[in-house]
């Protein structure tokens, strides 16, 4: 066997396990390289209560679908971001419908929605702390904050540090360009700003690829994200090369 036991017929086979309350990393920068096809199924399945780790809930681009929609259709009861309330359309060229973060933060408000803002470096480390099998780390950010509230603070080499508990994921939904049968990641763009450490942080990493190669395809060089961290593929185009 290569691994083909990794690759899943559809994106709904490779999210049928995914339960209520599950936590899960969607991988995705300002609304580009999210996973639509995993975003789509788990709209399809609709598991409730999930804990949501993602840069940001951006709405959907035009004939799309976005973490936004995912909040907006009561599959998500907790959102760790650090933009929570990102503009919608009008700011951003092809968002399409009604301005987004009106109505998350709506849910927001209404008790349907807890919202855990953390600055996208901090949110990087403790995703990385997790996938390392750290407890946490002591960062010099956010010391005097409000994001060091509660939290324990240590002197280091003579400077303050705020301890940040480490994050881990259940699931991980993330984009690739391309994999190999044993789920070597090749990135395109946003596809590499978050999904490496999200592919460490999570017990299931299910990733969406346009094209599948035979191992020995892929050039490795490219390969970012290594087989050992992925679990599932799901090929959106039906595309598999042997070269």
């Amino acid at each position: 066997m290569t691994g083909m036991a990794r690759i899943f017929p559809s994106a709904e086979a490779a999210l049928a396990d995914l339960p209520d309350g599950a936590v899960v990393a969607i991988g995705g920068y300002a609304g580009a390289g999210v996973p639509e096809s995993l975003v789509r199924a788990l709209l399809a399945c609709g598991p409730k209560g999930l804990t949501c780790i993602c840069q940001g809930a951006w709405p959907h681009r035009e004939g799309g679908v976005g973490i936004a929609d995912l909040i907006e259709a009561g599959l998500v009861a907790r959102l760790i971001s650090p933009m929570p309330f990102p503009e919608g359309p009008g700011h951003e060229e092809g968002y399409k419908g009604p301005g987004c973060e009106d109505s998350i933060k709506k849910r927001w408000e209404s008790g349907h929605l807890e919202i855990e803002v953390v600055p996208a470096g901090i949110l990087a480390e403790r995703l990385r702390a997790g996938g390392a099998g750290l407890g946490g780390v002591f960062l010099p950010t956010g010391v005097g904050t409000r994001f060091a509230e509660g939290r324990e603070v240590r002197s280091i080499a003579g400077r303050d540090h705020v301890f940040y508990p480490a994050l881990k994921a259940g699931f991980a939904l993330l984009r690739a360009r391309a994999a190999d049968t044993l789920g070597n990641l090749v990135y395109q763009g946003t596809q590499r700003n978050w999904n490496p450490t999200m592919a460490m942080a999570a017990s299931t990493t299910i990733v969406e690829v346009d094209e599948i190669y035979e191992p020995g395809g892929l050039d490795p060089e490219l390969v970012i994200t290594q087989a050992i961290f992925i679990d599932r593929i799901v090929n959106t185009d039906r595309i598999v090369n042997t070269a």
